[in-house]
C-alpha cells in the first residue's frame, strides 16, 4: 500500500542554498537536500488500484510552467514549533495547480485535505527543540531568499511510513506544457 503525495521538485541550486541553512539548532532533524520539495497534495496510504487511478487522472492536467519564488523562513506550530520551512511567495498558477489536484483526488473518492494549502519547503523537523532556540534561529536567518526558478513539471512521490523527511521516490512525472 503506497503512501503518496504530489509536489514540485527543487532545482539543485535552490537545494544547495536551502542546505546552507542547516545547523545551529539543537535537536533538529535536518531534511536531506535531495528530499526538498513543495507538497501540492498529500494523498496518504492508498491501495494499488487507487494509486493507479490517481496517477492516470493527474496525467490529464494541462498547465503551463510558472515561476516559483522562495523567501523568508518560518515555523509550523506557533506555541511549540515542530518544523521550520522556507516560504513560497503567493502565486496564482501554483494555487490553481494545487486546487485542480485537490478536485481530481476528491473526484476519485478520497477525502478532502483538511489543512489549508500553505506552499513551503520543509528544511527541518524540530519537535525536540526549545521554542526560544527556534525563535533565535529564525531571527538570525529569517531574511533568506533564493533565486526564482521555473516549475516545469510536478511529480507523484511515494514515501515509506516514517516520521517524515524522506526518502521520497518519484513514481510519475507530469510535465507542464510550454
Amino acid at each position: 500500500m503506497p503512501r503518496l503525495f504530489t509536489g514540485l521538485e527543487m532545482p539543485a541550486e535552490t537545494a544547495m542554498m536551502l542546505s546552507s541553512l542547516r545547523g545551529g539548532l539543537r535537536n533538529a532533524r535536518w531534511i536531506d537536500p535531495e528530499n526538498y520539495h513543495i507538497t501540492l497534495r498529500f494523498i496518504g496510504d492508498i491501495d494499488d488500484r487507487t494509486a493507479d487511478e490517481v496517477a492516470f487522472a493527474l496525467g490529464r492536467i494541462n498547465r503551463t510552467p510558472f515561476e516559483i519564488r522562495l523567501g523568508g523562513l518560518a515555523a509550523f506550530g506557533n506555541k511549540k514549533p515542530h518544523s521550520i520551512y522556507a516560504a513560497v511567495a503567493p502565486n496564482p498558477q501554483l494555487a490553481e495547480l494545487q486546487a485542480e489536484q485537490e478536485r481530481i483526488i476528491q473526484r476519485l473518492g478520497l477525502p478532502a485535505e483538511r489543512r489549508k494549502f500553505i506552499p513551503h519547503v520543509t528544511i527541518c523537523r524540530c519537535k525536540g527543540s526549545a521554542t526560544a532556540d527556534v525563535a533565535r534561529w529564525l531571527a538570525m536567518r529569517g531574511g533568506f531568499s533564493a533565486q526564482p526558478f521555473i516549475a516545469g513539471r510536478f511529480v507523484l512521490y511515494s514515501s515509506k511510513a516514517s516520521t517524515g523527511g524522506g526518502p521520497y521516490l518519484i513514481e510519475e512525472a507530469y510535465p507542464l506544457a510550454a
